[in-house]
């Protein structure tokens, strides 16, 4: 089953995708709502409401309202290669805030004091069904809505200003989300990045460290995933920040973000 969240005038709904059209959850404002709902699965499937034709459909961040957005770092073995780094123990952690981000077609609008250095992270966001405190890796599954693709944009020279991260990966309304929560994904599929069209990244979600099902036993052992929170996996090697020469994005290119079965993220980035 696939879901989505789309902006109507004034409003946004929670949809179910089918084939070349959305079917309206009734009762719902977007995904953030729906997974909020223990029965949600259930609600979705049985919804009948308006049919809206996907052609030219507007399309906001596929769960817009996370209360967490759990980011992990250095998790693909070709990044940490390319990165001059160890494989790593456990997982390394930060967050991002929802206010970073945006549509899965939106133009992202980057300020120019901080557009030195634009680089793109492309991402498998795992997406939570269920509450998760101390959860096995054998159990993980059954507390995971779905999955969906994400840039983890990123401003480098923030993001190296300090020791943590965070300052460098929330920029205001940057991270392209969705464009579907697809609850019967499994791992082994291309990722990809293209810069206007030029291959930047191109890898296989098999290649992940720690799995979607490790992240939520190592995560829910520490703090409370509830339904709706976010994890985005990390991303891949190629990007722009270990290039030689280094190659960032610049004002009105396009950055595309594909996970094979999951769809494309595509935003136009624009300096201001």
């Amino acid at each position: 089953m696939r879901l989505a969240t789309l902006r109507r005038p004034g409003s946004t709904v929670a949809v179910r995708v089918d084939d070349d059209h959305a079917v309206v959850i009734d009762g719902f404002r977007d995904l953030s709502a729906l997974l909020a709902e223990p029965e949600w699965r259930t609600v979705a499937a049985g919804a009948d409401g308006e049919r809206i034709p996907l052609d030219g459909a507007d399309y906001a961040p596929v769960v817009p309202r996370p209360g967490k957005i759990v980011c992990v770092g250095l998790n693909y073995a070709t990044h940490i290669q390319e990165m001059g780094r160890e494989l790593p123990e456990y997982p390394t952690l930060f967050a991002k805030f929802a206010d970073a981000l945006t549509g899965p077609y939106d133009d992202v609008v980057v300020p120019s004091y901080a557009a030195a250095q634009l680089d793109w992270e492309a991402e498998l966001a795992v997406i939570m069904g269920r509450d998760a405190y101390q959860v096995s890796r054998a159990d993980a599954d059954d507390y995971i809505a779905g999955y969906s693709v994400i840039n983890d944009y990123t401003m480098r020279d923030y993001q190296y200003r300090t020791p943590q991260w965070d300052q460098g990966k929330t920029f205001q309304a940057t991270s392209g989300f969705g464009p579907v929560l697809d609850t019967e994904y499994a791992l082994g599929t291309p990722i990809e990045t293209r810069l206007s069209g030029e291959v930047m990244q191109s890898s296989n979600t098999a290649d992940l460290v720690f799995t979607p099902d490790h992240l939520v036993e190592y995560i829910s052992h520490i703090v409370t995933l509830r339904a709706g929170d976010v994890i985005i996996t990390g991303t891949t090697g190629g990007v722009g920040h270990a290039r030689k020469p280094a190659r960032y994005i610049q004002d009105g290119e396009t950055v595309e973000v594909t996970i094979g079965g999951l769809g494309t993220v595509r935003n136009t980035t624009h300096v201001r």
